[in-house]
Order: structure tokens, then sequence, then C-alpha cells
């Protein structure tokens, strides 16, 4: 397969954007934001995949507190652990050239968005760390179809790129997920067998896990804050991700921010309670 280049990254202008504070609805400036989230241990930006206007307020963002704190670190969910040479390689200047770097990572144009590089590369002309968070796939899907047991007979070496949590988060995390599986199930396959949602659950839990504990990682090295940059459903509402890093460490200051795909002059009741920030980017291109 040729590779792909990203499309060219979106142009935004941050002072146009609505942006509130999640919990209250009142109204905050880009610059408040930036020195919320320069000021915090960890801050989560919940996206929506291939957005690009949300993708570039991300990367506007994370370039603003990488230039303004040495010490932060990118954490990307869509870096897999085991792409995490890859990414070093490239950053410390072992792969000379952007096109080496992509086939080694394993990028091939819709997995590596326009918003992503520009984070990346910001990273990499910062001299700062970029986190490959994430559990790879396959690990993921074997937790899916053959549970945690069967993840625990593999070996240390294989272990050490996953997390197997001690237990599955509950409450709206779990009732939204389901409900999630359920209505899209009910739409793409109306004359099938659901699908197995536990076996799925297992499998969101590892990515949380996984993720969760990539960042606890960084912070431990004494990277703050860690910019980590995930679907939005892992982080909006204190998502899965975010109730992990909490109850490991609960005296961190973590940040959440969602970009939500609507036009509003206020926060939406909808959207109360979030994120500590909500910013309105807008419909996906050809949405309705």
């Amino acid at each position: 397969m040729p590779l792909l280049k990203p499309e060219p990254l979106a142009k935004v202008d941050v002072d146009t954007l609505h942006l509130f504070n999640g919990m209250n609805g009142s109204a905050m400036r880009w610059e408040d934001l930036v020195r919320a989230a320069s000021e915090a241990d960890v801050v989560l930006i919940g996206e929506t995949h291939g957005h690009p206007i949300g993708l570039a307020t991300a990367a506007r963002l994370w370039e603003e507190v990488a230039a303004e704190v040495p010490t932060a670190a990118l954490s990307l969910e869509f870096f897999e652990r085991d792409e995490q040479v890859a990414l070093d390689d490239y950053l410390s200047g072992v792969t000379k050239g952007e096109a080496d770097f992509l086939v080694a990572a394993r990028r091939r144009g819709g997995n590596y968005p326009a918003g992503h590089r520009a984070m990346v590369e910001a990273a990499k002309a910062n001299d700062q760390p970029v986190i490959a968070a994430n559990a790879p796939r396959r690990y993921v899907s074997m937790a899916r179809t053959d549970g945690f047991d069967a993840l625990r007979t593999l070996s240390a070496e294989q272990q050490r790129l996953f997390v197997i949590p001690e237990s599955l988060t509950g409450g709206r995390y779990r009732d939204k997920f389901f409900e999630m599986m359920q209505g899209h199930d009910e739409e793409e396959n109306p004359d099938t067998p659901p699908v197995d949602g536990e076996g799925f659950f297992r499998s969101q839990n590892v990515w949380d896990a996984t993720m969760a504990d990539s960042i606890l990682n960084a912070v431990e090295e004494g990277r703050r804050p860690v910019v980590h940059i995930v679907g939005q459903f892992h982080s909006d509402f204190s998502g899965g991700t975010v109730s992990r890093i909490g109850q490991a460490r609960s005296d961190l200051l973590v940040w959440t921010i969602s970009m939500v795909t609507e036009w509003s002059d206020v926060l939406r009741e909808e959207d109360q309670g979030r994120a500590d920030c909500v910013i309105y980017v807008g419909p996906r291109p050809g949405q309705n």
C-alpha cells in the first residue's frame, strides 16, 4: 500500500471558538485554557476522530503548552506501545526522514491525520517526548475473544505492551457503552444476532487501563503536563481513562477538554459536566 500524505492542517482562529467551563457554563478565553492546561499534571483532550477543526484546535493547544512548559509530554491513543521505538527513533534523529518514520510507525494516511502530524512535529521541534500510549490491537482483540486469562498466559515481554485491568469500569461509562453498542448493532446489523457486548467492553477496559498506565509512567518520570489525545468517549464525563488515572493517583490535577461537533454560544444542557472545558468546533464536514 503506498504511503499517503496527511491532508493540510485546517486553519483555525481560536479567538472565534466558543469555549466554556464545562462545570458552571461560564465563557472561557483561549489564554485561560492554555494556562489551565500548562498548570495541570495531566490533560486529556477528547477529540472526534478526523474532525479537521477539532484536530487543528488540539494541535494548537499542544503547541502552546509545549512551548510554555519544557517538561510537557505528548501522549497519543493512536500510537500503540510496540510503535514507541519508531517514534523515539524519529524524534531523536536516528530515523532521518519522515517517509522512513511513516513506514516504521505503520502510518497510512487515514491513521495519521494532519492534526496528529502537527503535534508530533511540535514535540520534535521542542525536544519533547511522544508516548505511544495504547495497547496493540492484537492483544485488545484477544481480550475480547478469549478473555483476560488468555492474556495472562503470554510472556512477560508480550505483557509489557498492555495492562490487564483488575476490574471493569462501572456506572455511567458502562451504561453509555452498552447503549452505544446496542444502537450501533441495531442500525448496522438489524437481522443478525447481537454482538458480544461484554467482550467489547473488556477490550475497551484494556485500552483505558493501558493508556492510563502509559500516562502515569510519564508523570512518574517527571513529565508534566502529560497531554493525552484520545477519542472523547474515553474522557468525556470522567470516562474510563480519566477514572483510572484518578483511582491510581487522586493527588494529580487532571484537566479534561472535549471537542464537541456542534455550534453553540452557550454551554448546552447535555454538555454540562462533559469536561472541564467544552469547545464547540462545529459539525464534521458532510455531517447533517
